[in-house]
């Protein structure tokens, strides 16, 4: 059965993609788009995807915890809109690895 008609994606695929390690409806639309055009589609994916055990997730709540891994909720990176244990220049919805240019 279709999930998302405006790409043809099938839950079939979303399952693959979440098997592959897509834990959230954004990093399904990175693997396959869907949910990127009307978004009719996104709250079956995020039923689909449930709250079951996700290792990326899991390994995301550790960072987010003061204290894990010597890190503090002031840690690195701290700042307006920054997440805790960031480094500077990367955050939320930004791949490990890129860095951004600073605001000059």
């Amino acid at each position: 059965m279709y999930v998302c008609s405006c790409f043809g994606i099938t839950e079939k695929q979303v399952k693959e993609h979440a098997d592959a390690g897509a834990c959230t409806p954004r990093q399904i639309a990175s693997a396959c788009k869907a949910g990127t055009d009307c978004g009719g589609c996104v709250r079956a994916i995020q039923a689909m995807l449930g709250r079951g055990a996700c290792p990326r997730r899991e390994l995301l709540d550790q960072k987010r915890m003061p204290g894990a891994a010597g890190e503090t909720a002031t840690g690195a990176g701290s700042g307006p809109g920054a997440e805790p244990g960031t480094a500077p220049g990367t955050g939320p919805g930004i791949a490990p690895g890129i860095q951004l240019p600073d605001a000059a």
